[in-house]
């Protein structure tokens, strides 16, 4: 049987979805269970839903739907998210060099603790080191953790607290860490791209720039097509190379 190897990318929204597919005109579809897939280029894109919970679930069952002959090689988080001041402004790309549960654990007296501290689960994925090297050449993406809230930050005694337990932190967003979880239990690698449409910390709508993220990340993945491809056919078995 000849095998062909793909790309999975999740993300939370339609519209991410779409502005991933853009670069390579009209997609194919098909479905899987609670989703439908988009095909374009080498990349199946689904939209899975907010949040990790919902992220993890698409993601699972797609991987496990994949037919034989096409077994996924590479899983890609991707999505427009917030970026921490200086690192991403509005308008960067950020990929992740860490992929991290940033609230996963527990409150105390003290402080939080997270659920590595509690001592069981982990907090952190580390996607492949070379790809992400190779993302941050092909893409002009900034490479740093990629924090995973489940309510996003809209404070900035928040994004102090967050900068404080994850200095150098880049972004943060609503899905990786559960794309990262699904993708890690059936043995496939993962990455998390992300376009900042809007500076961490207290909310003001006015300044989000989603339509200029959404077109940066569709010109992202145009540039990423190649750099993938090259990937999965001669570098995933390597994945963990320095």
């Amino acid at each position: 049987m000849t095998m062909t190897a793909r790309v999975l990318v999740v993300t939370a929204v339609p519209a991410e979805r779409d502005a991933v597919t853009r670069a390579f005109g009209a997609p194919r579809t098909r479905e899987v269970p609670g989703a439908e897939v988009h095909r374009a280029g080498p990349f199946d894109v689904l939209a899975g839903g907010a949040g990790p919970a919902a992220a993890a679930a698409a993601t699972a069952f797609a991987l496990a739907a994949a037919p034989a002959s096409e077994r996924y090689a590479l899983v890609v988080s991707a999505g427009i998210g917030g970026g921490f001041a200086p690192t991403a402004p509005v308008g960067a790309l950020v990929v992740a060099s860490g992929i991290v549960a940033a609230d996963l654990g527990a409150e105390t007296p003290d402080g939080f603790v997270p659920v590595t501290g509690l001592g069981f689960g982990r907090d952190t994925f580390l996607p492949p080191p070379a790809l992400v090297r190779d993302v941050a050449a092909a893409t002009g993406a900034v490479p740093g953790a990629v924090l995973t809230v489940s309510t996003v930050t809209g404070s900035a005694a928040r994004t102090a607290a967050l900068l404080a337990a994850h200095p150098g932190a880049a972004a943060e967003a609503m899905e990786g860490f559960g794309v990262a979880e699904a993708a890690e239990r059936l043995g496939v690698p993962v990455i998390e791209l992300r376009a900042v449409s809007n500076t961490v910390g207290p909310r003001d709508r006015a300044a989000w720039r989603i339509g200029e993220a959404l077109a940066a990340l569709s010109e992202a993945f145009g540039k990423l097509a190649p750099v993938v491809e090259s990937w999965t056919r001669h570098d995933r078995h390597d994945a963990n190379r320095d």
